[in-house]
Parts: structure tokens; C-alpha cells; sequence
């Protein structure tokens, strides 16, 4: 069987975050109005067009809603999955506590042996509200994340715009590429 590479991403995150307007941005290229994820949405989107190791490669995007009915289902979709886009909206200082939770509640329900990478996505940079991209790294958790050898980074995000999501992409594909190397995986 030919054609480009392919990786599966489980993407989620509280309601309200931007994860179906990411999906829809990074699908069509242009923002689109979306309404609350009832279940789910998938898509197959090309990597954004940068100069790296994601050229050419397909990107199976599952959009998990982030209701609270919705969050212990999170886990079965990660049976399949390569990593993990965990969206988090900048301007929701009251919600970022419940996002930590939710986050390490996600790492904790994998084998230990074989966390997903995972990239934390700051999304809505350009609300006026927005906390910078470290205070929401500290806010959500990543530093425990990293300093416990979790593979999992933070990339800053406009999903209405698309500023930040080639580069985030491409973050995603590396950590997946080396994540799969050192695990001597080849799916």
C-alpha cells in the first residue's frame, strides 16, 4: 500500500477549548464556526505546509468532545492512537485547575510503559485575556509532566487565525517519530 505516511491523534480537552475550530482550521485552511462536540469528529488533514519531517504526512485526527460525559472516554480512544493534542484555552484561568486534572487523569489511565506523547496546545493566544504560553505550561502541569520523563511539550495556538498550529504539527510529528523509535514501534 502507497502514498504518505499516516499517524493517528486522539485530540482532547475541557469544553468550549477550540479543539473542533483546530480540526476544522488545520482541514480546510480557514476558520469555520463549529458548534459543542456531541461525540466526536474524525479527519484525515495534511501536515501543514513548514520545511520539516511532517511534510507529506496524513494526520488521522480524532476530536473527542470535552463534556464531562464525554472525559472517561477519552482513554478508549487511545488504544490506536500515536500522541495526543491536549487543547487548552489561554484565556480560561478558572478552568486551567480542571485542565491539569483532566490531563494528568489521561497520563495516569495509560500503560506506564507506554505513555503517548503528548502536546499540550495554548490555544486562543490572541484573546486579550490569554496567559502567556509558560503561565499555561505551569497552570496545566507540563513541568511535572516532563520532569516524571512523560514525552510532552507546550506550543502556542490560534486556531481561529492558525498562527502556531504548523509548528505545533510538526512538534506532534517529531515527538511521535521519536516516541515510536525509542519504543521500536513501526505502526
Amino acid at each position: 500500500m502507497g502514498g504518505s505516511p499516516s499517524v493517528q491523534v486522539v485530540m482532547v480537552g475541557l469544553e468550549g477549548t477550540g479543539k473542533t475550530t483546530l480540526l476544522y482550521r488545520l482541514k480546510f485552511g480557514q476558520y469555520t464556526s463549529s458548534i459543542p462536540t456531541i461525540g466526536f469528529n474524525r479527519e484525515t488533514v495534511e501536515a501543514p505546509a513548514v520545511e520539516g519531517k511532517s511534510r507529506g504526512v496524513s494526520f488521522i485526527i480524532w476530536d473527542i468532545g470535552g463534556k464531562d460525559n464525554m472525559r472517561p472516554l477519552w482513554k478508549s480512544y487511545l488504544r490506536s492512537a500515536d500522541g495526543v493534542l491536549f487543547v487548552v484555552d489561554s484565556s480560561d484561568r478558572e478552568g486551567a485547575e480542571e485542565a491539569r486534572m483532566e490531563l494528568t487523569r489521561l497520563v495516569r489511565t495509560q500503560n506506564p510503559q507506554s505513555i503517548l506523547p503528548t502536546l499540550v496546545i495554548a490555544n486562543k493566544q490572541d484573546l486579550p485575556a490569554a496567559m502567556s504560553p509558560q503561565e499555561v505550561a505551569k497552570a496545566v502541569g507540563v513541568p511535572e509532566l516532563q520532569a516524571a520523563t512523560h514525552p510532552c511539550r507546550l506550543m502556542p495556538a490560534c486556531a481561529v487565525t492558525g498562527e502556531g498550529l504548523p509548528e505545533a504539527m510538526e512538534a506532534m510529528y517529531e515527538m511521535i517519530h521519536k516516541w515510536k523509535k525509542s519504543k521500536g514501534k513501526n505502526r
